[in-house]
């Protein structure tokens, strides 16, 4: 295939994932978008394939390797719970970053073949090019591993500090523009090497003081970084497709990281740096005080919203561990029977990630008209007659305004606390991943409902 035409059918690809972008800043243009995506990634992999040579070596190990991964992959994707998406995503990028660090060591070591130069007689751009591909790669690796085994739960997902913990950072991030200084200089492979151990170690120092209620953004961060590690390597490939896509990546995951940040009144550069989510691990203690809460059941819960002429849901990571979006829709449906006005809650960071909720409340066919961001709907919440609460919980904890020492202090939470009256279906008094106590469980005008989200669900919509 000539390099013109690889070049057309690479910007063909790259014009779609930019429309595929488009398509999913919608819930209602998601499923083209997805469509739009997985035929621009189809185009840029079989041109890719076809501009290697038919049937030479480098053609045979491509096949190879792409039904092995594909295997991998298809499996994974029939396998998942969608409670278990966010580790999986992190999972992933962990492997994008990889491969960053993969092409750049190849390109490092024979440069001849990508027309760079030769060992030793690189060209300057292409080396800061593949010294940035790589240090970003092995950022976002072991940054997203770190992640992974947070949100699996294998690792603690408490912060883990030490003294001069940031300025050990600043240090770590000084050496490495250093290395990339003289990696030009010099071209030594030692130094590029080194390079990528530093990258490694500093991807580790920038995740492990983060706690567990700020995961969701660190997952968008990463994604941003992956982005940035793989359009790196597409300008040492000279690859159009590759720098498109990932600039797209880079970019919108930027931009989200940074919506999110605001939705949690975090700051955008100490995301990026890591040194946010290190709090003290005092003020992470879960309440052990014995305080009153009121018990209900299902037969409670169906009188209180038959009766009720508005509802609000706010659906949480509970929602999603019970698989419960189907039950609710069922029980929605039942309201609006009774002449039920009801309504969607949804907060920007609720579950493990972003568009967690969305996703699952699009499974259940929620009408996208019925659901809300916090912003759109906080206001609701004083004039509500009934808050349904199905498994969220740090983002509807009061403690956020009022509490200087608390974790989550200053984030911008749902006002459940201000309906007339809340039913929150939980299976205990335990704490949300943020590690602290709900003090919305104790207020005078909450009934908890302690049990499976699912089945509370489906004995509410029996009793309606």
């Amino acid at each position: 295939m000539s390099a013109n035409l690889l070049a057309i059918f690479y910007l063909i690809s790259g014009v779609l994932f930019i429309l595929a972008l488009r398509g999913l800043s919608s819930p209602e243009t998601s499923r083209q978008g997805n469509l739009l995506g997985i035929i621009g990634m189809a185009i840029a992999i079989g041109v890719t394939i076809l501009s290697v040579g038919n049937f030479s070596i480098g053609f045979i190990y491509l096949i190879i390797f792409l039904l092995i991964g594909g295997s991998i992959g298809a499996f994974i994707a029939f396998k998942i719970p969608m409670t278990a998406m966010p580790e999986l995503v992190a999972g992933f990028h962990s492997l994008v970053g990889l491969a960053a660090v993969f092409v750049a060591i190849s390109a490092f070591l024979k440069p001849d073949i990508f027309n760079l130069g030769f060992p030793g007689n690189i060209k300057i751009a292409s080396l800061i090019e593949m010294s940035l591909g790589a240090s970003i790669g092995a950022i976002t690796f072991t940054g997203s591993i770190i992640a992974f085994l947070k949100l699996r739960g294998i690792m603690s997902g408490a912060p883990i500090t030490f003294v001069g913990q940031h300025y050990l950072n600043l240090l770590l991030g000084l050496i490495l523009i250093g290395l990339v200084f003289y990696l030009c200089k010099t071209q030594s492979e030692t130094l590029f090497w080194t390079l990528i151990i530093v990258s490694f170690l500093v991807g580790i120092l920038l995740i492990i003081p983060i706690g567990g209620a700020d995961m969701p953004v660190v997952i968008s961060m990463l994604n941003s970084y992956s982005g940035w590690a793989a359009a790196g390597i597409g300008f040492t490939l000279e690859n159009t497709a590759l720098i498109i896509t990932g600039a797209l990546v880079g970019s919108s995951g930027a931009i989200l990281s940074y919506i999110m940040c605001k939705g949690m009144n975090r700051s955008f550069f100490n995301v990026i740096l890591g040194g946010w989510g290190a709090t003290d691990e005092t003020s992470k203690t879960t309440s052990k005080e014995q305080k009153p809460v009121k018990n209900g059941n299902a037969d409670d819960a169906a009188f209180l919203m038959k009766n009720a002429s508005s509802v609000i849901i706010v659906p949480g990571y509970g929602m999603a561990v019970a698989q419960a979006q189907h039950a609710l829709k069922e029980m929605v449906d039942a309201l609006k029977k009774n002449g039920v006005k009801v309504s969607y809650a949804i907060h920007p960071v609720a579950g493990r990630m972003p568009g967690h909720m969305n996703v699952l409340l699009a499974e259940a066919n929620v009408p996208y008209d019925e659901v809300f961001e916090l912003e759109h709907i906080n206001n609701d919440f004083a004039n509500c007659d009934v808050a349904y609460v199905i498994g969220a919980n740090d983002v509807t904890n009061p403690i956020a305004k009022t509490d200087p020492q608390s974790p989550i202090y200053g984030m911008p939470i749902l006002d459940v606390e201000k309906s007339k009256s809340v039913l929150f279906v939980k299976r205990s008094l335990s704490p949300g991943y943020a590690g602290i106590d709900n003090d919305l469980f104790y207020r005078e005008n909450t009934l908890m409902l302690f049990a499976d989200a699912k089945k509370m669900t489906e004995e509410i919509t029996k009793n309606l």
